[in-house]
């Protein structure tokens, strides 16, 4: 079995599960946020339950829309903290102790290898840096989960990913996944484990395999999976203080695919509108110019991002004609940025500081684009009206394209800086 087809087996008491097969499996941990908590609550109500299985494995956090908006989206949060006060969950962030739900829930030591989670949000994925099952659901089955803490699955098969070599300075975890997506298409691992291995991933920090993971599903991945090594356990140390178990691929386990990557061939990559596998080098990008960059969210909002972005603009001067948005994944992030000084260098620079928040990434809270404008942008997808008007337009990069095109206006090579 792979890494993934043993976490559902032991998780659904089986000794071994195969592709396709349907399983009921326990949770170890149900996440929602402001968008889709409210309505997985009014359904467990519908369901007449009384009390959430386990308050310590339900983790609530308003994020999307928040410090709140408008007024819908204050009674939504106002939803959340009503039903977690009702239901004594341990697990409640809000403003001031919050983060971007799939920054702080690592952070917090809420997902450990081994483990499941499911979330009511599509890039639940990112857990997989960590060893651990995690996966994207809809606000039905979070609601039946927070009542009963199983889930209906379908065994996933597996692609393997074998990375090899070191990759170039400027080129990070946005990158190698932006090359695989725009090599096998965005549906090209649909409902598929994709499982990295290689000697690669010594070049990888777990910042880098956070992103790789989060956008498995821009790829169609049922999750994304990566082995636990001392990469991994420096992460894990301190900050998960109960028992997990470690899984490791067999063998012989059966994968529908092996794709080898040499991490040293990779450029910078950019994803042009308006899909995540409409991929270019950043040789091959030519003239592009920009009216925003964005430099955050769950994908690319955390210290060594950061570090990248301040690293680059240190001293220099955002562009005239530009606006330049960046935001910590969590507080602990953001409070770890203002100790280095990397939030006085980039505001130096001309950028605007936001406190954490998933607003800017889908057009929905700050930095919304108007008519015609092009954002480039550290997040994960670039859909029509992603980030604001169906008329815009979005391409996604790694931070350090980000940092060097927020000076130049338009999208730069940083090696050229």
């Amino acid at each position: 079995m792979t890494i993934t087809q043993k976490i559902l087996a032991a998780h659904s008491g089986k000794k071994k599960v195969h592709p396709g097969q349907f399983i009921e499996a326990n949770v170890d941990l149900v996440l929602g946020n402001d968008i889709t908590a409210p309505v997985a609550i009014k359904e467990f109500k519908k369901l007449g339950a009384d009390r959430v299985f386990d308050k310590n494995k339900i983790a609530l956090v308003p994020d999307h829309f928040t410090p709140n908006k408008d007024i819908k989206s204050a009674e939504n949060c106002k939803l959340l903290r009503e039903f977690a006060a009702s239901q004594e969950i341990t697990h409640y962030f809000e403003v001031g102790q919050m983060g971007i739900e799939h920054c702080l829930i690592p952070e917090k030591g809420l997902a450990a290898p081994g483990e499941l989670i499911i979330g009511a949000d599509s890039h639940t994925c990112t857990y997989g840096a960590l060893g651990a099952f995690s996966t994207g659901i809809g606000s039905t089955d979070m609601a039946c989960a927070m009542a009963t803490g199983k889930i209906w699955l379908k065994v996933p098969s597996a692609i393997k990913f074998v990375l090899t070599g070191k990759p170039g300075t400027f080129v990070g975890g946005k990158d190698v996944i932006l090359y695989i997506i725009g090599k096998i298409g965005v549906d090209g691992a649909l409902y598929q484990s994709m499982e990295f291995a290689g000697d690669g991933l010594t070049h990888l920090g777990i910042d880098d395999r956070f992103t790789i993971a989060n956008m498995a599903i821009e790829a169609g991945g049922k999750n994304g999976i990566f082995p636990v090594d001392d990469v991994a356990l420096e992460y894990l140390n301190e900050r998960v203080n109960r028992d997990y178990t470690v899984y490791t691929a067999d063998e012989d386990a059966e994968y529908i695919e092996t794709i080898h990557i040499d991490l040293s061939e990779l450029r910078p990559m950019i994803s042009f509108p308006h899909l995540p596998d409409n991929t270019k080098t950043i040789d091959e990008v030519g003239e592009v110019t920009i009216d925003q960059v964005v430099i955050g969210s769950c994908t690319n909002g955390r210290i060594t991002d950061l570090r990248i972005a301040a690293e680059i603009m240190k001293g220099k001067k955002v562009h005239p004609r530009l606006r330049v948005i960046f935001f910590p994944g969590t507080q602990e992030i953001c409070l770890q940025a203002v100790r280095e000084g990397l939030v006085e260098t980039l505001l130096e620079a001309g950028c605007v500081f936001s406190t954490p928040t998933c607003g800017p990434c889908l057009g929905g809270h700050m930095g919304v684009l108007a008519k015609g404008e092009r954002a480039l942008a550290t997040i994960n997808r670039n859909f029509v009206g992603r980030m604001g008007h169906p008329e815009s337009e979005v391409y996604l990069c790694g931070p350090a394209v980000a940092a060097a095109s927020a000076l130049t206006g338009k999208i730069t090579n940083p090696e050229t800086l």
